[in-house]
């Protein structure tokens, strides 16, 4: 078997062939050129038209002034005794058709001779597909009969039907993102546009439907931006996660979502801890915080930076929006730390145990008295809404222990092993009213004392 894509079936392209098909669509412009010299070198082919020539894909844009508007055509003068005639049918949108006198642009599909017309369309158009009529560059609608292997069964493109030929369309065309099973395009009809044709031999024919997306989604990008402010909220799909965030289309342009702005919890840096948030191909809503507007480049695009968690709200808001400090709390318990507990007391918000209020004896390992996922019912001691923070104490719900009986001294809690109050000779309202950081400095000098005292 060679390598000439005549030899080869729809059904068995080679990976080979496949990357000579796509060379052979970066050629397309030159190769379109050439066909449209030879076009216009036929005898049978009128003179030049007059005027500036402006060649796109192998195919003649030409500027008129439009000198009628009838019910079924829309007629164009190029110059003296040159018109052409466009459908009307080609503006379905009847507020975009053009108005006499106009300047408008429009694509040169042929001559017709006994007529002397100049047969034209709309750029960008869905075009009637003639075999005589197929160029490199024209937009046409072909249907999807298949899908082609290769020599090892994987999918390498799409088989289509235009104009009553076969057709081809490389996988690597049909889109932006890489589509895992292509068959889910049988049956349907696609806007695509000309790479290659070869009429010699087989009559192979070689489409692309990237550079029609490519078109639709620029000019939905401009649209977007001259009406996008900073403050607007815009539906997206994420399109890629990185390690400082996710992008986000929104609409032919893609947006930044910062991990700092993706949630009120702490997050850290990585793609991993972004995706327990996002995932690719979900669709969110997002406020766009920032809108950076190149003044030296206008018509570069702008870098948007989005927020999801301006759009969620702040749970910490509305945990605490009637909490207050001795509000009692059921809460589950999410993480063990050396000095105490982390508890959800509501989605996304969390408060903290210290081991210190954990209980009225000692807590020599935070493990021993908690569990992970323990539902535990807790007081708050301390709410700090600017620093978004909440100190819990599970002790403040249990009764304070009692002395045992017959023990005496002030404190009631008896006598220690070197006749001391087991309480210092302090109430245990005393007791409860010092905090934590209290408490450990006084232990901290008793040691200090312990070990010889002031020098």
């Amino acid at each position: 078997m060679t390598s000439s894509p005549e030899n080869v079936t729809s059904n068995e392209l080679s990976p080979e062939i496949n990357a000579e098909i796509d060379a052979a669509m970066k050629d397309m412009e030159a190769a379109g050129a050439a066909a449209a010299a030879q076009k216009a070198a036929a005898p049978s082919k009128p003179a030049a038209i007059r005027g500036p020539r402006v060649v796109q894909a192998g195919r003649e844009h030409r500027h008129g002034k439009v000198v009628s508007v009838g019910p079924t055509d829309i007629f164009i003068e190029f110059g003296p005794k040159e018109l052409g005639v466009l459908p009307r049918v080609q503006f379905p949108d009847e507020t975009q058709l053009p108005v006499v006198g106009a300047d408008f642009e429009v694509v040169i599909d042929k001559f017709e001779a006994a007529e002397g017309l100049f047969i034209c369309s709309r750029p960008g158009s869905v075009q009637k597909a003639d075999w005589e009529m197929l160029e490199v560059g024209q937009v046409v609608e072909a249907k999807v009969t298949g899908v082609a292997k290769g020599k090892d069964a994987k999918q390498v493109g799409l088989e289509l039907e235009v104009a009553g030929h076969k057709a081809f369309m490389p996988a690597s065309q049909i889109g932006f993102d890489r589509i895992e099973d292509l068959s889910v395009f049988v049956g349907e009809r696609l806007k695509c546009a000309i790479s290659r044709v070869d009429r010699m031999g087989r009559g192979n024919i070689v489409l692309s439907r990237r550079d029609i997306l490519a078109q639709d989604r620029k000019e939905q990008a401009e649209k977007i931006i001259a009406n996008l402010t900073e403050g607007q909220t815009v539906e997206g799909v994420v399109r890629k996660i990185m390690p400082f965030g996710a992008f986000v289309d929104i609409g032919g342009i893609d947006g930044l979502i910062h991990f700092s702005d993706l949630t009120f919890d702490r997050i850290g840096f990585g793609e991993k801890a972004i995706s327990k948030y996002v995932q690719e191909g979900q669709k969110l809503n997002v406020k766009v915080l920032k809108i950076d507007r190149d003044e030296e480049n206008p018509g570069s695009k702008p870098k948007i930076g989005l927020g999801l968690k301006q759009v969620a709200g702040d749970p910490f808001a509305t945990a605490t929006g009637e909490l207050v400090e001795g509000s009692e709390v059921n809460g589950k318990v999410t993480k063990i730390a050396e000095f105490g507990a982390f508890v959800e007391i509501g989605p996304g918000v969390e408060g903290l145990v210290h081991i210190s209020e954990i209980d009225y004896k000692r807590i020599a390992r935070v493990e021993d008295a908690l569990k992970v996922d323990e539902i535990i019912r807790a007081k708050v001691i301390k709410l700090d809404k600017a620093n978004r923070r909440i100190s819990l104490s599970i002790k403040a719900l249990k009764p304070v222990p009692e002395a045992p009986a017959g023990a005496g001294g002030p404190g009631k809690g008896g006598k220690d092993k070197f006749g001391k109050d087991k309480f210092g000779g302090r109430t245990a309202e005393e007791i409860m009213k010092e905090t934590p950081a209290l408490r450990r400095q006084r232990e901290k000098f008793k040691q200090f004392q312990f070990k010889g005292g002031l020098s």
